[in-house]
């Protein structure tokens, strides 16, 4: 029997995702009528509040059944806001299709879903939604996503083309050479084409109206012919946990699809055990006795487990690249629900959108969360009034900075209570913009065992380490072991923890450090007469823009800003344009700030006083450890 495949529908907003799974779902027979998003009863925005907004808020799925073979369909959200959610997705799936119109064309989100799809490295499918609208230009829509994403778009309504065969034969001269020939059977070109799909270097297209049903038999056809099964039946068991839900119970459920092997009800995933099997479709579930390798099923029982983790013989999934990049304080009636309470609740919301980051700052006696955007703060305050009664607003968004540092800086750190010792030298050095953190060893296993270097390196990557301007994460450092010492009969594990937090923190405070501001790379169309008004704004913020390109009336402008410029700036455009304008963004890195000093004085962190995150050392003398300053550790160090 075939393996279940999944495919994901991906877009964005409003370009006819959630009516192509509808139209997806209807014609496979899942569903006795395609709904639609504007009549609020699609099958997959089962939500009340995707029903109100119109919007993807939450992943949905369903299964189908195409020519006798299983499959899983994923909708995801198709507002960057929702952009996590709809990243922790993309690693269940086994083909995605990118709907784009034929009339708007690529929009920014688009970028960020080829973006994501390149690096999670799944086979894409364009299905090039809208063409009975007035003003659709299929074709150089199909030309412009070539030239932009430096990928071959190909013909597939008809199946395998010729220029999807061409590309496949150029991979070698003997392929070539046969192809030529006339000597390539048509069972070979699927396997043949594989690998270029999960590369990017072909994609087939399918052009089509969802909402009249056009385009879906085709696109069906090509992706039951290039999507491979995902394998991994007779491996041990697997599994990747893309969502975390409560049912209507009450019930903590979390979906997952099986990589390896197979699951049943009452077996063991770590401590805890499985309680119940499900497979969801829409709203609706059956109870399942087991899953296999392939399949996405939902489970409940397990409390400890997290959206985007790694089950079983499945290796540990890296971080999302979607950020958030805006924080915002909850504000509420205390009298009607006490702090502890409501952040009790936040905590549940945390659960199934880690990307929220919840924190009580107990200085301020106030709960924070992160979020990408104004829209995510729209719903969180809704969903909060839905599930649990409780009226509340938030303050006003800030950004989220980051901070790293301007030149190479030593640093040191001791750790020796009595029967405890642990020493580090490690040096810190700036890294490429967007690298992150990133650790080397430079020191001889002559003067540190082996097991303690990758103590270390397990210590510097494991937390989010704290700057010193305004308390922000550190980013884009290059982190180097020069040096350690271990004592024979009193280091513990827990010891080179100490020293490495001690070490990186004592080098921030003796660096020069920079606070980096979150960009936005922004999409704008405005009529053509309000280009200069345009300019002149975003020059004002410190960004820059392109070439406007003019299409009739309006004109197109694309470009880069900071995101404290652009937050609120939609509303503005949309007034000066009177309703014809409008604003595009997608997050692009982060940048310096050019207001760096008004920041920092705006946020008041005093590294000094954050006890949590000390960049003192503690050396032991006369059988008893004792403080000493960051200022003067280096004086009392055992390394040379």
């Amino acid at each position: 029997m075939k393996q279940t495949r999944t495919v994901g529908i991906l877009a964005h907003v409003d370009a006819g995702k959630t009516t192509l799974s509808e139209q997806i779902l209807f014609q496979a027979h899942t569903i006795r009528r395609a709904g639609r998003v504007d009549h609020q009863d699609s099958f997959l925005d089962t939500n009340p509040l995707e029903k109100q907004r119109g919007i993807t808020i939450f992943c949905g799925q369903a299964p189908f059944v195409w020519k006798e073979a299983p499959w899983y369909l994923v909708d995801t959200p198709g507002h960057g806001d929702f952009s996590p959610e709809m990243e922790r997705c993309l690693r269940v799936l086994d083909a995605a299709v990118v709907v784009v119109s034929a009339v708007e064309g690529i929009q920014s989100h688009t970028e960020t879903i080829w973006r994501l799809l390149r690096q999670y490295q799944i086979p894409t499918f364009f299905f090039i939604n809208k063409i009975d609208r007035a003003g659709a230009d299929p074709e150089g829509v199909i030309n412009l996503l070539a030239k932009r994403f430096h990928t071959r778009v190909c013909p597939a309504e008809g199946g395998i083309s010729s220029p999807m065969m061409d590309a496949a034969a150029e991979q070698s001269d003997e392929l070539l050479e046969a192809y030529l020939a006339g000597n390539v059977v048509p069972e070979q070109w699927p396997s043949l084409l594989f690998p270029l799909l999960r590369h990017g270097e072909v994609c087939p297209a399918v052009q089509g109206s969802a909402l009249a049903g056009t385009g879906v038999e085709p696109l069906l056809h090509i992706l039951d012919t290039l999507t491979p099964e995902p394998g991994g039946r007779e491996a041990p068991f697997g599994a990747r946990v893309y969502q975390i839900r409560r049912d209507r119970q009450g019930n903590r459920v979390a979906f997952l699809r099986v990589t390896g092997g197979g699951l049943r009800p009452r077996d063991s995933i770590g401590e805890e055990k499985v309680s119940e099997l499900r497979r969801y479709s829409g709203e609706k579930y059956q109870p399942l006795s087991h899953a296999e390798a392939g399949d996405l099923c939902a489970v409940t029982g397990l409390s400890s487990v997290k959206a985007g983790e790694s089950l079983g013989a499945e290796p540990p999934a890296q971080g999302i690249s979607s950020e958030p990049m805006l924080t915002a304080s909850v504000e509420f009636d205390r009298q009607q629900c006490p702090s502890r309470e409501m952040l009790a609740l936040f905590r549940l919301l945390e659960e199934e959108e880690p990307a929220l980051r919840v924190q009580w700052l107990e200085e301020l006696q106030e709960i924070r969360v992160q979020v990408m955007g104004t829209i995510q703060l729209e719903v969180l305050r809704e969903e909060v009034q839905a599930r649990f009664g409780q009226e509340i607003s938030f303050g006003r968004c800030r950004v989220l900075y980051r901070e790293t540092i301007a030149a190479p800086v030593e640093g040191r750190g001791h750790f020796e209570p009595l029967r405890h010792y642990a020493e580090v030298r490690l040096r810190l050095e700036p890294g490429p913009r967007g690298s992150g953190i990133q650790f080397v060893s430079l020191c001889s296993t002559d003067r540190l065992a082996l097991h303690w270097q990758r103590l270390i390196e397990t210590h510097v990557l494991e937390k989010e380490h704290k700057g010193v301007l305004t308390g922000s994460p550190v980013t884009d450092l290059r982190i180097c072991l020069l040096d350690g010492r271990s004592h024979e009969k009193h280091t513990e594990g827990g010891d080179f923890r100490e020293a490495v937090y001690r070490a990186i923190r004592q080098g921030l405070m003796k660096a020069e450090s920079i606070l980096l501001e979150p960009w936005y790379a922004f999409e704008a169309r405005v009529p053509a007469g309000l280009v200069g008004r345009l300019f002149g704004d975003i020059q004002q913020m410190g960004g820059s823009l392109g070439q406007p390109e003019t299409e009739e009336e309006m004109a197109c402008v694309q470009g880069r800003a900071p995101v404290s410029g652009l937050l609120d700036y939609g509303r503005e455009l949309t007034s000066y344009t009177r309703g014809r304008g409008t604003l595009s963004l997608r997050p692009d890195g982060y940048e310096p700030c050019k207001n760096q000093e008004a920041a920092v004085a705006e946020i008041g962190y005093d590294p000094e006083r954050d006890t949590e995150n000390p960049a003192g050392s503690v050396f032991c003398s006369h059988g008893a450890g004792f403080p000493v300053s960051w200022q003067e550790a280096d004086r009392y160090m055992h390394l040379d």
